[in-house]
């Protein structure tokens, strides 16, 4: 058996014309989606990430709004930027991008962002969401495996799902989203005991834990489902997932590579969000211009 590769660059292609629709659509009603990028620091991986998120807004028509500080900016400096940003009305979405330097407090940071513009899906709000099926921005990543299993037509409704990793970024939402599917889902992480017991009972494998060739074709069931969210850059330069690519591709029935797999679905569900975003927004303006005029008719 050699496992179907998912295109996740395909996909994403598919998703962003769709987008470019829906912004089209907005067009019409005078209203354009904006995101804000918040840089703090020059990492390079981070800096590379911003650029290419803007270069993605660009392509589907999203306005995109740029905020460069430096690594020892005060954190209240950011803090009231994002408070301003709360309030305009040309912007749809609030990006901070992680990792933040060391002084600054995550919760703090991400707890500032409007819940109606947390694109990235990381306020408690939203990820409370995920537990009662209620989100309204689900976080990118995960999101973007979710469409990628649509895509291909896998179905995850009484499927044995193990995702490994349990992070609040991926592995965590991760399991919540395909436990809204009627998954029977089950997290390892670092600490769990004889990994290869679990992995191999699952029906569709999502791995996230930042270790390069974690997963080795014995832990995997013939006909099972990989997805490999892991990036790690080798010694040698080379790009490589969690998942031992080529060997496991020889059990799996669909597999995702990387770089090209879940990578690209994560900015696109970005500007799905902040599309999502502008939709609401446009809706209750709508709604409450109805209002305005019901209640001066009478």
């Amino acid at each position: 058996m050699i496992a179907k590769i998912i295109d996740g660059v395909k996909i994403s292609a598919s998703i962003r014309a769709e987008c470019k629709a829906r912004v089209e659509r907005l067009a019409r009603q005078n209203v354009v989606p904006g995101l804000a990028v918040i840089l703090i620091g020059s990492d390079p991986a981070s800096t590379v990430y911003v650029r290419n998120k803007i270069r993605a807004c660009a392509e589907v028509g999203i306005r995109s709004f740029r905020f460069d500080f430096s690594a020892d900016t005060e954190p209240d400096a950011v803090i009231e930027t994002i408070e301003e940003l709360n309030q305009r009305a040309d912007v749809h979405g609030i990006l901070v991008q992680l990792p933040l330097p060391l002084h600054f407090s995550l919760s703090r940071i991400l707890h500032t962002i409007s819940v109606d513009k947390d694109v990235d899906g990381f306020h408690l709000y939203n990820v409370g969401g995920l537990v009662v099926g209620d989100t309204v921005f689900p976080p990118c990543t995960p999101y973007g495996v979710v469409k990628l299993l649509e895509y291909e037509g896998i179905p995850v409704e009484g499927r044995n799902v193990i995702v490994v990793g349990a992070s609040n970024i991926v592995g965590k939402p991760m399991a919540l989203m395909l436990m809204q599917r009627d998954a029977t889902v089950c997290i390892c992480h670092a600490k769990t005991r004889d990994l290869a017991q679990f992995t191999i009972l699952a029906d569709i494998l999502v791995v996230a834990a930042g270790r390069p060739n974690l997963i080795i074709p014995q832990m995997v069931r013939t006909g099972a489902v990989v997805i490999d969210v892991g990036i790690n850059r080798l010694p040698d330069g080379r790009l490589v997932g969690d998942v031992d690519f080529e060997g496991v591709r020889e059990k799996a029935s669909y597999i995702t590579p990387v770089p090209g797999g879940v990578g690209p679905m994560t900015v696109t569900m970005l500007l799905s969000n902040t599309i999502t975003s502008a939709e609401r927004m446009a809706q209750s303006f709508a709604r409450s211009r109805i209002k305005d005029l019901a209640s001066t008719s009478t």
